[in-house]
């Protein structure tokens, strides 16, 4: 097992952040008092998605009520939510011209609706004020909650996305509260509420000991629930209380893994060390080009 005082590969590199754009997007985050998973879950990729000015809004506070082992999200008693927080998040979506946002939140299971109604009320700010931008919401799982699942898509983001995190035997110790089968049964029962909507999107962190065999069989289980969007990454250690690295992969093998995984089915699939699944990966444009002509479609047959 490693720590985080070992070496690590020298294919995990972080860029440091820098430039006049990062700045920037660093002082609209600050002056408006918002929350970034870019800092909270001390992404690797944010000195590079802030240099081309992006960035995944965190909501819902800055603690979660969940103790998961790999994250580095503080765990606490949350405060309550900030009904101007929405607002804010718009606001800065439409300052920073984002063609595709990421709203994500810490789970929030003090709140009978786990928040739902606060992503939702997210979503229509961005898309009142910036409404050519694809926006992306990143929930949690509700607790199986189908009525807060049914609130955010009611608001209508273009892309549902719930992290399966890992496969189904070290769920358990990596996703605390959390159960395997019911984040698959969210991400099928988003596609059913929502039919229009044509993206659902999950990831899987690797290196955490699960085997080849069970990786691919949580791909089977993603496409079988209807995911069209995959994202593969190695895990980090946030510090020496979180859950080790097991393994660290090769960029050959997560190349070979993304090859995999668009042969099973699946549109879309970013895969490499650094890769999150918040990441904005260039390769997911075509997938967009697709929501907007389908969403043309409709609405033109709706008008018809």
């Amino acid at each position: 097992m490693s720590n985080t005082h070992e070496r690590k590969p020298s294919w995990i590199k972080v860029k440091l952040p820098k430039g006049k754009v990062f700045k920037d997007v660093q002082k609209l985050v600050k002056g408006n008092d918002l929350t970034t998973v870019c800092e909270e879950a001390l992404c690797p990729n944010r000195g590079e998605c802030w240099s081309h000015g992006t960035a995944t809004f965190m909501i819902g506070g800055e603690v979660c009520t969940r103790a998961c082992g790999f994250c580095a999200t503080r765990t606490a008693k949350p405060k309550p939510l900030d009904p101007e927080e929405p607002r804010k998040v718009g606001e800065a979506v439409a300052r920073m011209k984002l063609s595709h946002s990421v709203v994500t939140m810490v789970t929030r299971d003090d709140l009978a609706d786990g928040a739902a109604g606060h992503v939702a009320a997210t979503i229509k700010v961005i898309r009142e004020l910036s409404p050519e931008t694809i926006i992306e919401v990143l929930t949690s799982d509700f607790n199986g909650n189908e009525e807060a699942l049914a609130t955010v898509l009611a608001a209508r983001p273009h892309i549902f996305n719930h992290n399966l995190e890992t496969v189904a035997r070290l769920t358990p110790m990596v996703r605390f509260r959390a159960q395997y089968n019911r984040s698959l049964h969210m991400l099928q029962r988003a596609k059913e509420i929502a039919p229009g909507m044509v993206a659902t999107k999950s990831g899987i962190m690797l290196g955490l000991g699960e085997s080849r065999e069970e990786l691919l069989s949580s791909m089977d289980d993603l496409l079988a629930h209807g995911v069209t969007i995959l994202t593969l990454g190695q895990y980090l250690r946030p510090s020496p209380k979180h859950i080790p690295v097991i393994r660290y992969l090769k960029p050959e093998e997560f190349d070979e893994l993304r090859e995999i995984a668009l042969s099973k089915g699946f549109r879309q699939v970013a895969s490499g060390p650094l890769i999150r699944s918040s990441h904005h990966d260039a390769n997911f444009r075509p997938e967009l080009e697709i929501i907007k002509a389908i969403q043309a479609d409709i609405e033109q047959n709706s008008q018809s």
